[in-house]
């Protein structure tokens, strides 16, 4: 005859076996909504992706720009300058800010794609469940994000912007040729600017980066599901296969919208530059800004910095869907769906 104890004992053991024990260790984890998760898993990756290229987005600032001394370099002089005059933190000067922004960033965008394409699959049947719907899902993503974090990367601009010579002569205790920087830390640049410009200096670049950030993101998801579309069902599952497909799809959204890049990064600091393009006066929008950088600077000018995204986006495509399909697993994430329930209706 068995005990009470026996039954407790057996059902404690098959607690171990079926591994309920183990799930209600994790439930805190299992409780939390699917959003809050998808907040979490991009922003996490989106830290590290940006951290660990922090040196080439330093570099590709100081090149878009134009800032003194680095005009005519390249990019392997210019990692080689910023090193010799600010050291290895030189590298990641700005880093902080752009951490702030990217982390906010990368959640939102990654969280509202998530649930801007489920609305447009669950309101608008006709279009489909195919890349099109993921091109009005990216573009709503990556405006909605961009408008939410812009002033962290007016912040990030800014502080990457300013060149500081940390080498001291020590015949005369003098420093090098580039000046005190303007700025000593975000909450700095926040809140001068917002003393001199109010919400509108906050916002000061945003048109041309709403303009490039609603293709960009667009093309980048309609682009990578349009490619995963052909890849055999055998391998949709690899690791491998989303680096490639979303690396490919970076560096295609980057080269057509990157001009508008280069313009908003030089909105963001001629208020820090002596002079300005046009002797003080300043670009009203973004077509006058194209068309002024091309006939002052050159065309070739729109699209300086391009070669260190090439160099850039395949490692943080790489680094950022790597580390987004970790944390996927790790906070239980489910696979995102293609919604056949629509398809099929």
């Amino acid at each position: 005859m068995s005990s009470p104890q026996g039954h407790t004992l057996t059902a404690n053991m098959a607690d171990l076996v079926d591994g309920s024990t183990a799930h209600r260790e994790v439930s805190h984890i299992d409780c939390l909504p699917v959003y809050v998760k998808e907040l979490i898993a991009g922003g996490a990756a989106g830290a590290f992706a940006k951290t660990t290229l922090a040196p080439l987005e330093r570099t590709k600032i100081l090149l878009q720009t134009r800032t003194d001394g680095f005009q005519s370099l390249g990019v392997y002089q210019s990692l080689r300058k910023v090193l010799k005059l600010e050291g290895v933190l030189g590298f990641y000067k700005g880093n902080g800010a752009s951490l702030i922004r990217i982390i906010p960033y990368a959640a939102l965008h990654f969280m509202t794609y998530e649930q801007y394409r489920g609305w447009i699959l669950d309101n608008f049947s006709s279009l489909g469940s195919g890349p099109v719907v993921d091109l009005l899902a990216g573009s709503a993503s990556g405006g909605t994000a961009v408008l939410c974090t812009y002033p962290l990367d007016l912040a990030r601009t800014k502080l990457a912007y300013q060149v500081v010579d940390t080498r001291t002569n020590f015949s005369s205790g003098i420093r090098g040729f580039y000046p005190r920087p303007a700025y000593s830390g975000i909450t700095d640049v926040l809140t001068t600017v917002y003393k001199e410009g109010g919400i509108r200096g906050l916002y000061r670049g945003v048109g041309p980066t709403l303009v490039g950030i609603l293709p960009y993101a667009g093309l980048k998801f309609y682009i990578y599901e349009a490619l995963k579309t052909r890849v055999p069902e055998e391998h949709q599952k690899s690791i491998l296969m989303h680096v490639s497909c979303g690396a490919l799809a970076g560096l295609l959204g980057q080269t057509f919208t990157y001009p508008l890049d280069v313009v908003r990064r030089q909105m963001q600091v001629e208020s820090l530059q002596c002079s300005t393009i046009q002797g003080g006066r300043r670009y009203r929008n973004t077509i006058e800004g194209l068309t002024t950088i091309v006939r002052n600077q050159g065309w070739r000018q729109l699209f300086a910095g391009l070669s260190i995204n090439y160099i850039k986006v395949v490692p943080s495509v790489a680094i950022g869907f790597t580390a987004y399909d970790m944390m996927k697993v790790w906070l239980h994430i489910p696979p995102r769906q293609k919604a056949q329930a629509v398809s099929a209706g």
